[in-house]
């Protein structure tokens, strides 16, 4: 079976520096990518102050409007709570989302990050495939705590032989994190450049730092795409991850 996953930083639906609403052009654009299992970071669930100031805020929460039908099922783990909303991560499917769950995963009160676990049926697939989309800390501290609750909830949770999938905004400029996920939990790196490091994606513009990632189980990647330039972007201060793969 042949999958194609993606990872995106919204950045709330906004394009860098704030200086527009995006979210209908962004809903245009990840269409056009087609991807089968989108991972995203920073989504809106509710923001009671962008509703009021824009009038065509979406009425329903933004990973709703994006799965647009496209992605008949979708989850949300919400994990940053204020007065006038709160954000999180989500993923979007075409294929069921039997189970889903969202674990604080937050280092301090200031920083709050989320992750969550979704399991998925594939056609013909005997395990459900087990998706993780996180966002992790600015902080070195702070991410190391949180690579090590992925690593624990893996060996919990996630049965032996499973199709695995773990991908969002790792801020992870040292690449500490994927020696970690690789040596401990044995996944693959599917974004690697020619000297095998991981892609380059933040600032979309010109990308510089690698913050974004996909890290896989039980798949052998295909190829894999970064997608910015001038149609990306003006959407979001990150690029788009996309990976072809195949089930083993």
């Amino acid at each position: 079976m042949n999958l194609h996953v993606s990872t995106y930083n919204i950045h709330k639906g906004f394009s860098q520096f704030n200086r527009r609403m995006m979210i209908r052009e962004l809903r245009d654009h990840l269409q056009v990518l087609g991807a089968d299992i989108i991972f995203l970071q920073e989504v809106q669930g509710l923001h009671s102050r962008h509703a009021a100031r824009f009038e065509d805020w979406p009425e329903e929460p933004q990973y709703e409007f994006l799965a647009d039908q496209v992605w008949p099922d979708f989850a949300y783990g919400r994990n940053a709570v204020y007065d006038h909303g709160h954000h999180g991560n989500a993923i979007l499917s075409r294929y069921p989302i039997v189970r889903a769950e969202n674990e604080d995963v937050s280092h301090h009160a200031l920083e709050r990050r989320g992750m969550l676990h979704c399991e998925i049926e594939l056609p013909e697939i005997a395990q459900h495939l087990h998706c993780i989309c996180v966002h992790l800390a600015l902080h070195e501290r702070g991410r190391r705590h949180q690579v090590g609750a992925i690593i624990e909830r893996m060996n919990r949770e996630v049965p032996e032989g499973a199709p695995v999938v773990v991908a969002g905004d790792f801020n992870d400029w040292r690449n500490r994190a994927g020696k970690r996920l690789e040596e401990d939990l044995g996944l693959e790196e599917a974004c690697r450049d020619h000297r095998g490091k991981p892609v380059r994606t933040f600032p979309s513009s010109f990308p510089v730092l690698r913050l974004d990632r996909i890290y896989v189980r039980g798949f052998r990647v295909r190829h894999t795409h970064v997608h910015h330039g001038p149609m990306w972007r003006r959407l979001s201060d990150h690029a788009v991850l996309s990976a072809h793969l195949q089930l083993e």
